[in-house]
């Protein structure tokens, strides 16, 4: 059982081939717990790009490229598609349920292409900045991000009773799966701060505070949270946290 929940979350939160099983309500009760190590996934390979592109003296602007779509080749995009569709449905500006309804709509707007553009700008600027004990940083972010997402996933609300977060959230085990989650963040928590306090206590902060704006948002705007909203605050929480430890480090390091 535990072995088929780890084939299902890399089955859903990446494209890293896997073996294929039944994704029944007894095989996805553990499946949560996973979803995090998909994020150190991530941070194997940037860390393993980092070494080769320093070794063979890459120049900064490919070097930040791949880091920044390390990610999106990993997870498909599946985040990404979630955070666009967010932004089209928050400047839709509609009731709830237009927004909900926006969400599931498959077209995409110019709100999500002008985000996606300013996204990728802002994501790529930070991360060409970023070296040193930050990388390291911000790569356990990608351990922690998805925590987070997994964490809220059992204790938020969902705006609906379908879609692939309903589908979750009522076949997870749920106090198995948020102290789990608890777990990861405590692990990713004392490594950041081991590696450097100030840095990795920036980034916790930063994600932390965007955790409570996605709740609070997702509450506000939805009536709760679905997959979209997930994806959009994990990729949102990777942003800040990259752009916060830069601006930290250059202000006072």
């Amino acid at each position: 059982m535990i072995w088929n929940s780890f084939k299902i979350a890399f089955s859903m939160y990446s494209k890293i081939p896997m073996p294929k099983t039944d994704w029944n309500k007894r095989n996805m009760k553990y499946a949560l717990c996973f979803f995090p190590v998909v994020g150190l996934a991530i941070l194997a390979l940037v860390m393993l790009w980092n070494y080769i592109s320093l070794n063979l003296k890459i120049g900064n602007i490919l070097h930040t490229a791949i880091l920044v779509v390390i990610p999106i080749l990993v997870t498909g995009g599946i985040h990404l598609d979630g955070f666009l569709d967010t932004m089209d449905a928050l400047s839709s500006y509609q009731p709830i349920e237009k927004k909900l309804e926006i969400l599931k709509d498959p077209h995409t707007g110019a709100f999500a292409i002008i985000s996606a553009i300013t996204y990728f700008i802002l994501y790529f600027g930070a991360w060409s900045e970023v070296h040193g004990d930050a990388l390291i940083i911000l790569s356990i972010g990608f351990i922690l991000s998805r925590a987070l997402s997994g964490l809220s996933i059992v204790i938020f609300p969902c705006a609906k009773n379908s879609g692939l977060v309903a589908m979750f959230s009522d076949a997870a085990e749920k106090d198995k799966v948020k102290y789990s989650m608890l777990f990861y963040i405590f692990i990713c928590t004392l490594l950041m701060l081991f590696i450097n306090i100030f840095l990795g206590g920036i980034c916790v902060i930063t994600a932390l505070l965007v955790f409570i704006y996605y709740k609070v948002m997702s509450k506000k705007e939805f009536g709760g949270i679905t997959g979209d909203l997930a994806g959009y605050f994990l990729q949102i929480c990777e942003l800040i946290m990259a752009l916060s430890v830069v601006f930290i480090e250059k202000l006072f390091l």
